[in-house]
This record gives structure tokens, C-alpha cells and sequence, in this order.
């Protein structure tokens, strides 16, 4: 099979890999199409999430849909053919935080797709990958794979909104108007938020926030435009920048809400402690997501307005061309990988890449 593989900053492979057969409780899946991510465009350019850098070669993606190729021996789950998505997070439910609820912030998960770990854990952008059956989800009747590919990113946006709280009727303010920023939006909207104000530097990523669902926008660069009285409810921090957080603390209402969602820079990153101090404002982090995956899939099946969000697909051959589009903000959004466009066999080659600046805001 093919697979699109990082070796390291720039270093980005579609190369064969055997994905091996599924053993005792685990699925191999076929995979359809992958969403390129914020984690994935930070393995690209910089070969690191974080404080996670690779150290071996390492197939990236964790927003997969397909089908189901085979299971293996005890393994419950959907039968061969099922169209399925792929929830990229294995827990380990045995630790407090499992304990308590709040898997997503297992220390000791696994993801597809990420470094945190070595040997690091290979991801989804592979013709055929071989998982867990725990992580398998087949989709609901009627739910195309097309839509469906946005099921992980979703989930973050969905689990964000909640962390904020009961959003009905609200003024709500979103710094950031990449992909997660942008489904933020969608489910905002789908809650019933009366005023959905989104920032961003560029008018391309702002236009697609309108077409989601935000009542208004206003260029980051020019705050005079629309955010300096804003008050609102809540805030949600998505475009991983200390500039956004700064605007979301500012901008809020005394007493309201800011979401940090958005992963800023490596290192401590200064913000207006006074100010959340003497407006008792509530500052709550949020992570990935647990059940939210499943509530995304039938909210997604239910027709929540998320199609603006894709812009464009790419086959599997051209994956460094694609990296490099999804890493202008200005041209795109969400960018797919269509996995079952890909020739097999043959000798590993090296994806075009170029000098595209790398993106922002939440990662994995």
C-alpha cells in the first residue's frame, strides 16, 4: 500500500509500507480520504507538534474515513465494507483522569498520527491501516464519506462549545478562522448562540466564517472595526496566537468565558492576568475530545452546515502539494487527501514540496 510518510521538516514521502493484518480485537480499514490538520502542516514544516518531534519516519493523519478491509480474530465491530471513520484516540482507562471522565487528557492515549510517543504512533494517511476495533465508528445511514471526513475536527469544535457552557441565546466571539475555527462557528450556531463574532488577519478564511454561520467579522489587524466594545458572553481562542488569547480576555463580558482552544507557541505566553482577576473571568482549557466523536457523526448525518469548510482535494500522489495549500490561508481551508487516487506498488518516491508558510491554530 502507499502511505504519505514524514521524515522530517520539508522531508514529506508517499511511500509503500505494509500495513500487516489485523490481529486479535483489531480492524484494518481502507482508507477513503484524510483531512489534512494544524498537527499535521506542524510535522511538515517544522517536524515537530510542540514539544513532540519526530524521531523516526512517521505516517501522519488522524481524519479518516473508509471502509472496513478485514477483522480480526474476537474483534466486534462493523462488518467488511462498512463505511466507517476512524476515532483516532486509544485511552488507556485505567488511569484517574479515564477514571473521571475525562479520557481525552489520558497522559498515557495514543493518536494516530502523533510523536508523543516512541515508537511513535503511525497515522491514517495510508491506503490501509489496522487499529483498534475500539476506534472504529460506522457511519450513520445516509452519511457520505465526504462529510464524514469532518467527524474528528468536529469533535474538537463540539467539545470546545461545551466547555463554554450553555451558549443559547448568547454573544459569542471566535478568534480564528481556520478549519476548527470555523466548525466552531457551525456548532455555535446549531446551539442557538443569537451572535456569533468571528476575528481573523484575512478576508479569504473570514468570508467562509460568514458562509457557516458567524453575524459578523472584523479583520484582527483593525479591532476599531468591531470587537473594541464587543462584551461578549464567551470567547473561544482558535487561532493558537497570544494576540487571539489576548483579544478573547479583553473582549469578553465581566464574568463571562474564554475557551483556550487554539495551541499557542512553545514556552510561557504572557497574558492580562489583572484583568481576568478583577472581571472574575473564567478561563477553561480544551482538548481534543472523548464521546463528542459520536455526537459529531450524527450531528454531521442530522445536515449541520459544515460544507464550506472543505475546499479542496488532492490525490495521495500530489500529498506535498496539498501540505503546501493547506498552509496558505488564503487559498484554503480544509484540504483532503483521496486516498483511493493513488497508484500501488512501485518504488517509494519523495512528494513535490515547496516554500509554503506553515499554519496555524489547533493542533492534533
Amino acid at each position: 500500500m502507499r502511505a504519505c510518510v514524514a521524515h522530517g521538516p520539508k522531508d514529506l514521502r508517499v511511500e509503500d509500507r505494509d500495513p500487516g493484518a489485523p490481529g486479535p480485537g483489531e480492524i484494518a480499514v481502507a482508507i477513503s480520504l484524510g483531512g489534512v490538520c494544524g498537527s499535521d502542516l506542524h510535522y511538515y514544516h517544522r517536524g515537530a507538534v510542540g514539544d513532540f518531534r519526530l524521531q523516526e519516519p512517521m505516517v501522519l493523519g488522524h481524519e479518516v474515513v473508509g471502509r472496513v478491509a478485514a477483522l480480526g480474530t474476537e474483534a466486534a465491530g462493523p462488518a467488511v465494507g462498512t463505511p466507517v471513520a476512524l476515532h483516532p484516540a486509544t485511552p488507556c482507562d485505567s488511569c484517574r483522569e479515564c477514571a473521571e471522565g475525562h479520557r481525552n487528557v489520558c497522559a498515557h492515549a495514543r493518536y494516530l498520527g502523533s510523536a508523543a510517543r516512541m515508537p511513535h504512533v503511525q497515522g491514517g494517511f495510508a491506503q490501509r491501516v489496522v487499529v483498534p476495533a475500539g476506534q472504529v465508528r460506522a457511519l450513520p445511514d445516509g452519511l457520505s464519506e465526504h462529510r464524514a471526513v469532518l467527524a474528528e475536527p468536529l469533535s474538537v469544535a463540539l467539545h470546545a462549545v461545551r466547555r463554554a457552557g450553555d451558549v443559547a441565546g448568547k454573544r459569542a466571539l471566535v478568534t480564528g478562522a481556520g478549519p476548527i475555527g470555523l466548525l466552531v462557528v457551525a456548532v455555535l450556531r446549531h446551539f442557538g448562540a443569537a451572535e456569533i463574532i468571528v476575528s481573523d488577519l484575512l478576508d479569504e478564511p473570514l468570508a467562509l466564517a460568514t458562509r457557516v454561520g458567524a453575524t459578523a467579522t472584523v479583520r484582527a489587524d483593525r479591532p476599531e472595526e468591531g470587537t473594541r466594545a464587543l462584551d461578549a458572553d464567551v470567547a473561544i481562542e482558535a487561532s493558537g496566537a497570544p494576540a487571539g488569547l489576548r483579544t478573547c480576555v479583553e473582549r469578553v463580558r465581566r464574568a463571562g468565558t474564554v475557551v483556550l482552544l487554539g495551541l499557542l507557541p512553545p514556552g510561557e505566553t504572557g497574558f492580562l492576568g489583572n484583568v481576568v482577576v478583577t472581571r472574575e473571568i473564567t478561563l477553561r482549557g480544551s482538548f481534543r475530545f472523548d464521546a463528542d466523536f459520536d455526537d459529531a457523526l450524527a450531528l454531521l448525518a442530522d445536515g449541520i452546515d459544515v460544507e464550506p469548510v472543505i475546499t479542496h482535494t488532492f490525490p495521495l500522489a500530489r500529498a506535498g502539494e496539498a501540505f503546501e495549500l493547506a498552509g496558505d490561508r488564503s487559498r484554503a481551508s480544509k484540504v483532503l487527501l483521496d486516498l483511493l487516487d493513488a497508484p500501488g506498488g512501485g518504488t517509494a518516491g519523495t512528494s513535490p514540496v515547496g516554500t509554503g508558510a506553515p499554519g496555524g491554530g489547533p493542533a492534533e
